[in-house]
């Protein structure tokens, strides 16, 4: 019927706009709601609309990791119930890892069908990271489960609310299996009135436009999507093109692991086929197709236009391949807690071999890894329990005409913030010690790469316990176009007697008691290009600005500087 309806042009970029409106109205309503600050202040989520099929079309900024997950959050609900179970005021909840969710079960989603003249036309979704979802460890995605029962509680595919009235007992066990019930409670609330806030606009929008109007205007913005990817697909350069990488570690000190992609680019296509990485693993590394499909969405976009709001037409390009069982496309019951360090090591890997030939939209390696800390404990002043979960910011790689970014979270964390320091040290039993940039001089070339950052908390009461996932340990950041590689993701403990211990990558519950400091040092990114192309003005630069040592200026760009004028002595550059 949407496509016997002719629909202005005019109409049709207004409908268009509003439904892209309507996803930035969800996800400020979520923010705002929410009782965590892995959601209100790191904004640890994504909200969206959907067509009736389940296709997307349009997702609030924040995780780019999600980008795509929302679409099969909705397809297992089809799939599941059918259009004929769904009824108005429904609402699923769901965090299967292997389907719908994608992720690990800390992102719990949300999805509800939008019924309009008693036909549903659109669904809105939400996928946010709930501070508990239970498991073995606090914070719930324990970094070194051996299946995924170890990792909290599973919700599959089921209904939430039931025509508006809420499953009880579903809630009760929720708050009876979860270790801050009031905060896990208090986000799902918070995403619940995010999907009434998309319900309501969407509804509002059918009233004032007509139903015919919303679904042909829905296959307009899905096409126009089509066409500017394919747009920025042509412009890319054609052929295959093949890379191999390695994850480091799975938790249990097995590992690297080696992964690899080949690319092949056409007019019409962009095709990623993995097949032939490793299997899935012991420890919960492993992420599921869907996660690397979203990971692969967003190098995908980052390439042919990165300026494009995403909805499924403009993945329509776009395919993904891998086998079944490995440590890209794990099964149940594989463990998948830290699942973010491997579908983001499948992104890198396109990112890798097509560096060198679109040195203008891809830069030289960066910290990869989300860096994830939870840490646990008691509260030195009112001896209540609190828990830490956030990702950490380090460097990014250099790249044609710039630096690299300096502290910018990875590609996988998109538009996300750290706790801020405030929050931190009163609502937790911390104290932020030290938060800079690390200038270790690594990333060197014609453009250096970005700075990572040192963030030390100090324990202020007995007993606490941090688990740490970085990844990016054993293989720095990569150069690119001659410039030398970043350095590793790392993190050190300096206990209040004066003993040091580490570096580490993976750690789980290392314990702190008062006064033990926890050093949480990322990556400097990849340099980009010949260092001794770099001008001996920027370099002295760098120097006064602590980006690298007077040695370092000698000896990877051949710039000799006096230490006590700095002033330039000379250039050795043979």
């Amino acid at each position: 019927m949407a496509q016997t309806v002719k629909v202005d042009p005019f109409t049709q970029e207004i409908v268009k706009d509003s439904l892209i409106a309507i996803g930035d109205e969800m996800f400020i309503a979520l923010a705002k709601t929410s009782m965590s600050p892995i959601i209100y202040e790191v904004l640890d989520y994504a909200s969206g609309l959907l067509d009736s099929k389940g296709q997307l079309l349009t997702q609030g900024n924040g995780v780019t990791g999600f980008i795509g997950m929302l679409t099969f959050m909705v397809k297992q609900t089809l799939e599941k119930f059918g259009e004929g179970d769904l009824k108005p005021g429904d609402i699923i909840i769901i965090n299967d890892s292997y389907g719908g969710g994608g992720s690990h079960l800390s992102d719990v989603g949300l999805v509800m069908p939008i019924f309009h003249e008693g036909e549903i036309v659109a669904f809105s979704a939400n996928k946010a990271h709930w501070t508990e979802v239970g498991g073995k460890d606090p914070g719930s995605f324990s970094n070194d489960a051996t299946d995924i029962f170890q990792e909290g509680m599973q919700f599959p595919c089921v209904k939430l609310y039931d025509e508006g009235t809420i499953n009880q007992a579903l809630v009760d066990i929720i708050k009876a299996n979860v270790r801050f019930p009031d905060l896990s409670l208090g986000d799902l609330w918070a995403q619940v009135a995010a999907l009434k806030t998309g319900e309501k606009r969407v509804k509002e929008l059918c009233d004032k436009h007509g139903k015919e109007t919303i679904l042909n205007s829905i296959d307009y913005l899905l096409n126009h999507g089509e066409a500017l990817a394919k747009i920025g697909l042509r412009k890319l350069p054609q052929g295959v093109f093949e890379s191999e990488g390695f994850i480091d570690d799975d938790g249990f000190g097995n590992g690297p692991f080696k992964i690899k992609v080949k690319v092949t680019i056409t007019e019409e296509k962009f095709i990623a086929d993995f097949r032939g990485s490793h299997p899935q693993v012991p420890g919960p590394v492993n992420c599921s197709y869907t996660a690397l499909v979203s990971a692969v969405r967003t190098i995908f976009l980052a390439l042919t236009n990165p300026s494009q709001d995403a909805n499924e037409g403009v993945f329509r390009p776009l395919e993904v391949i891998t086998d079944k069982g490995s440590i890209l496309s794990a099964e149940r019951p594989a463990p998948v807690s830290i699942y973010f360090e491997s579908m983001q090591a499948g992104a890198d890997l396109i990112w890798k071999s097509l560096a060198p030939l679109v040195p203008e939209r891809l830069t030289a390696g960066h910290l990869l890894s989300v860096c994830s800390v939870v840490l646990s404990g008691n509260h030195q002043d009112t001896n209540e329990p609190f828990l830490i979960v956030e990702p950490s910011v380090g460097g990014w790689g250099a790249g044609e005409g710039q630096d690299g970014a300096r502290g910018q979270f990875c590609i996988g964390d998109g538009e996300t913030y750290n706790v801020p320091i405030e929050v931190a040290e009163t609502r937790y039993g911390i104290m932020v010690d030290e938060y800079s940039l690390r200038n270790d001089g690594a990333g060197a070339g014609k453009y250096i790469g970005g700075s990572g950052v040192i963030r030390s908390y100090r324990a202020m009461s007995d007993n606490q316990s941090i688990s740490v996932t970085f990844g990016r340990n054993k293989f720095a950041p990569w150069g690119s176009n001659g410039g030398k590689d970043g350095s590793a993701n790392e993190f050190i403990v300096e206990k209040a007697n004066g003993e040091k211990d580490g570096p580490y990558g993976i750690y789980a519950r290392y314990p702190l008691n008062k006064g033990d400091v926890v050093k949480l040092i990322t990556a400097t990114g990849g340099g980009y290009g010949n260092p001794f192309e770099r001008s001996p003005e920027m370099v002295l630069n760098d120097v006064k600005n602590g980006y690298i040592s007077l040695e370092q200026a000698s000896e990877d760009f051949g710039v000799e500087i006096d230490k006590d004028s700095f002033e330039i002595l000379q250039i050795n550059r043979k």
